[in-house]
């Protein structure tokens, strides 16, 4: 039976932020190695390093993996790595700004997507988030870097549909997440990193595969595919087991203010009204979209059921702690005994005999000791003639071979019968 893990946003938004950092982070890497690597060569030996490096972590990650884990980190692999494909190819028809501000549109495209495919009811609040997203992101690009050189209609379709995967690849991952037991979130990114992988090294060996020439660049390669990729990956996986998808895609859209934070601290950039108007709002849209405790991303139908099958569950708990009666004492109270083992005139006094004078001090059952006694004396007194049966052990006040004789005739299952059927 497959466990859903309990929601804990705060945890998924620190991992979220995390990966939009690290994301962040290696764009001033990518736009100084591109000028000596070739993109396509890049990316595939970023990504081929990363799911390299998680694998020798966890050698074992992928022995016995179930084949739903395979399928669907393959799928997700080529969600993504299509879209990194098409957007690197656009990169030539498209200024650096406008392929920055069409990639994340997919902030915008996230929530309509949930709404259309899966009838996921997107708060108030976290569409005001998606619009703040968006603002902060076009002052970012469009607003900032502008330039002035034409740029080709296919290839911002191109960018437009990479960010149109990479809203797909938000949503089955956060679907999937949701299969409890069935997730497996290192071995998923494992397998995507892989097929990433894959697929952009099949675009880099067409002219042949170009190495780092330094040391420095080998660095960046280093954190690009460590950081960026392998531990952004992982930290994503976890993240949106934690916080519904478009909240995600709002919290992992500020990468801008993250570069332009970079930018600002490790490369002495000029603090400009817009980075503060932009950072404002991607602040603001990070605050609106952290999810509260008790939002799930479940769409309306699943929601019912899951409430109708939690109130079955309660009824049927209370149900169980309900004391029942025990079919085995007589009349519905407890049976009383002899009050000594020798007792002779037992049999005709019932009254005398409480089932608490045989209890162990402050209890209300029999003590082991007297247990074992009764038990001995029925044994023996099933090898002895009936007239001597009635002085080995009286139970009820009555003799112990009337009461045999008794249950013998009522092996029907009668209720006052004090022994079990055969």
């Amino acid at each position: 039976m497959a466990v859903v893990p309990v929601p804990r946003p705060l945890t998924g938004v620190v991992l979220l932020l995390f990966v939009s950092a690290a994301w962040g982070s290696a764009f001033p890497l990518m736009k100084d190695l591109i000028h000596r690597l070739p993109v396509d060569d890049l990316l595939a030996e970023r990504y081929t390093i990363a799911a390299v490096t998680l694998l020798l972590i966890r050698p074992g990650c992928l022995r016995g993996l179930s084949r739903t884990v395979w399928v669907n980190g393959i799928i997700l692999g080529v969600m993504f790595g299509v879209g990194q494909g098409a957007q690197a190819v656009a990169l030539n028809g498209l200024p650096a700004a406008v392929s920055g501000f069409a990639v994340g549109t997919s902030v915008v495209i996230t929530p309509i997507m949930a709404l259309v495919l899966f009838r996921v009811r997107v708060p108030g609040r976290v569409w005001v988030g998606v619009l703040l997203a968006l603002a902060g992101m076009t002052v970012f690009t469009l607003l900032r870097g502008v330039e002035g050189n034409a740029f080709s209609l296919p290839a911002l379709w191109a960018t437009l549909s990479a960010a149109a995967l990479y809203s797909g690849h938000t949503l089955l991952l956060a679907r999937m997440s949701r299969t409890g037991e069935t997730f497996n979130a290192y071995a998923l990114t494992v397998v995507q990193l892989g097929t990433i992988g894959l697929l952009t090294g099949g675009l880099a060996v067409r002219d042949g595969i170009t190495l780092p020439a330094d040391v420095m660049d080998w660095a960046g390669l280093a954190h690009l595919s460590v950081v960026s990729c392998a531990l952004g990956f992982l930290a994503r996986s976890y993240g949106q087991t934690h916080v519904p998808a478009v909240p995600a895609a709002v919290l992992m859209s500020s990468q801008p203010f993250w570069v332009a934070a970079i930018a600002v601290i490790g490369y002495g950039e000029q603090i400009g009204w817009s980075m503060l108007v932009g950072g404002g709002l991607m602040a603001g849209a990070m605050l609106l979209a952290v999810p509260s405790g008790a939002q799930l991303d479940v769409p309306d139908p699943e929601r019912r059921h899951l409430l109708i099958v939690t109130r079955r569950a309660s009824r049927v708990l209370g149900e169980l702690k309900i004391k029942r009666d025990d079919p085995l004492k007589p009349d519905g109270a407890d049976p009383p005994v002899a009050p000594t083992p020798s007792a002779k005139s037992a049999c005709s006094h019932t009254e005398a005999c409480p089932w608490s004078t045989r209890a162990v001090k402050g209890s209300g059952e029999p003590s082991l000791e007297r247990l074992i006694e009764r038990a001995t004396h029925i044994v023996r007194s099933q090898s002895q003639s009936p007239p001597g049966c009635c002085q080995s052990m009286t139970v009820l006040g009555r003799c112990l071979c009337e009461l045999i004789g008794q249950s013998d005739k009522t092996r029907s299952g009668a209720r006052s019968c004090w022994f079990r059927s055969q």
